[in-house]
């Protein structure tokens, strides 16, 4: 990894987090994609409205296979933190730290979602949390940002029990679902220093 870090950041980053019932916080990995490839088909329906219009292909396990290796390129290049939601037997979701930028921003976006079956259950506000405490004490960051439509008053739920402040909307942000939608646009200040 690129960023300045400290001393075994690469080792604690990479440790399973566990959270609650069974899940556990991890990073992707290359055998992932069948189990993967089995959330989105599980979900499909469910993550519809929240999700870009996805081709049969992206349902498949040989299209998650492909997509690993780039995504765990950028674990190595220091620009993002893929991470799965896992039991042991099934994905139920991911979380995701993607464009981090060094420099004078210090900042990072912050993606996720949860199998319908685990909704409602807290278990996205523990891994938020999670990810929050790896962003502040291990990757040293200054701002998490994070983006809601309008009406996803759950994810809006998650961000909120985990300090992050409404700093605005963004008209037609996102293509979700096949059409361009608002934004709420939330972040959450980690260091000043």
């Amino acid at each position: 990894m690129t960023w300045p870090r400290p001393p075994g950041i690469v080792e604690r980053v990479l440790q399973p987090i566990p959270l609650r019932a069974g899940v556990t916080l991890r990073l992707l990995r290359t055998d992932d994609a069948e189990r993967l490839a089995e959330a989105y088909s599980r979900n499909r329906r469910y993550l519809e409205p929240w999700e870009p219009t996805r081709s049969e292909a992206f349902f498949t396990k040989t299209w998650q296979a492909a997509q690993i290796p780039s995504l765990l390129e950028t674990v190595a290049a220091g620009t993002g933190l893929p991470l799965v939601l896992a039991t042991d037997t099934q994905i139920i979701g991911r979380v995701t730290l993607s464009g981090i930028t060094r420099g004078v921003l210090q900042s990072t976006g912050l993606g996720y979602w949860v199998d319908e079956a685990f909704a409602g259950h807290g278990i996205m506000s523990s891994a938020v949390a999670a990810v929050v405490r790896v962003a502040t004490d291990d990757l040293r960051l200054h701002r998490i940002q994070a983006e809601t439509l309008l009406h996803n008053h759950g994810s809006q739920k998650v961000l909120h029990h985990n300090g992050f402040e409404r700093i605005g909307m963004a008209p037609k942000y996102i293509k979700i679902d096949g059409r361009w939608q608002d934004h709420i646009l939330f972040h959450r200040i980690l260091h000043d220093d």
